[in-house]
């Protein structure tokens, strides 16, 4: 089952961190544009800000998980192959809208897939399945840049993007497969208690609150890495840099990931995990502006993304520990 949950995810991911790294080409290649690119990855990023609250309140609430789930994925993919298909040929506003609204799922290819794992795996196995599920991100991260970048190269940057939306697709068929049981009695709809009840959680939980807060706020970095990557391509002359760096990023990741599933210290609270290591991910990458050539980008970023494995294995684990806590400590029990 968890080998099943995880070519499911690994694809899901592998589309997600693709597609950072292959939009960009793409409008490089048609518009001669890295703002344009970077316009794109945003338009397929930031409506997941605005779309998580409710997509995790559907997830939540939704009777038929397997439908959403999948659905949800391959509509992300199909939103791929159309941005694909549209950019430089239709209007950029119309070409932002779409990935946009495919990027409304991406809540789903992330943590929403994480959120199955507490339904289909005993308590007692669900530790080690968040670290490896961690893993799975790493992999997606050093193979997504690279294999957009290699398809980018010797195919074209919209195979690449479309093939990335296939692999989107493919999981989803695969999540669909998943042994996951209709909720009995759930109503579909989101009610607005859903996500005051949400808020509340956030606002009384701090260790919850801060895990919150400090991955939101560490994101703003991390996002504009792939836009970076291929604008320090350019500056070191070094085609392969544009999804070379965000891979050797992954492959750091997978390194420390590695490490905290192996021996995870500062287990006891995570949320001093995240906060630390988001401090040690900053400093190499700021490093990185003052490098003249990219092999030492490339040790840098690597370095970087050390950091963050322990991180995201450590946020993971955070977030399942003190929304379940709290779900013993409230009256109602919804939580």
């Amino acid at each position: 089952m968890l080998i099943r949950y995880m070519q499911a995810a690994l694809l899901a991911r592998l589309a997600s961190e693709g597609a950072r790294v292959g939009l960009v080409l793409l409008a490089v290649d048609r518009t001669r544009s890295a703002g344009f690119g970077g316009a794109m990855v945003a338009a397929l990023l930031v409506p997941s800000v605005v779309a998580a609250p409710l997509a995790g309140a559907l997830a939540d609430r939704v009777r038929r998980r397997r439908l959403f789930h999948a659905g949800c994925l391959v509509f992300y993919g199909t939103g791929l192959a159309a941005v694909a298909d549209l950019a430089g040929r239709a209007p950029a506003l119309v070409v932002l809208a779409v990935a946009g609204a495919a990027g409304c799922c991406t809540p789903l290819l992330t943590g929403g897939l994480t959120s199955l794992l507490s339904d289909l795996l005993p308590p007692t196995a669900r530790a080690r399945a968040f670290s490896l599920d961690a893993v799975s991100y790493n992999l997606a991260g050093i193979a997504g840049p690279a294999l957009a970048s290699v398809l980018a190269v010797t195919t074209s940057s919209a195979f690449a993007v479309v093939a990335l939306g296939a692999g989107a697709a493919a999981g989803g068929l695969l999540v669909f497969a998943l042994p996951l049981r209709p909720r009995p009695g759930q109503s579909p709809g989101v009610r607005t208690a859903d996500l005051g009840n949400a808020a509340v959680l956030l606002l009384r939980n701090p260790p919850l609150r801060s895990l919150t807060w400090a991955s939101g706020v560490g994101q703003f970095g991390i996002g504009a890495l792939p836009v970076v990557c291929v604008l320090l391509g350019a500056r070191y002359q070094a085609p392969w840099a544009a999804g070379g760096l965000m891979t050797a990023m992954a492959f750091g990741s997978l390194i420390g990931s590695l490490a905290y599933a192996w021996r995870p210290w500062g287990s006891r609270r995570p949320e001093w995990t995240v906060i630390v290591m988001l401090f040690a991910t900053g400093v190499p990458l700021a490093a990185v502006a003052g490098m003249d050539s990219a092999t030492a980008a490339f040790g840098g970023f690597v370095l970087a993304g050390c950091c963050t494995g322990p991180l995201f294995a450590a946020l993971l684990a955070g977030r399942d520990r003190y929304r379940n806590s709290f779900a013993v400590h409230r009256p109602s029990g919804r939580w």
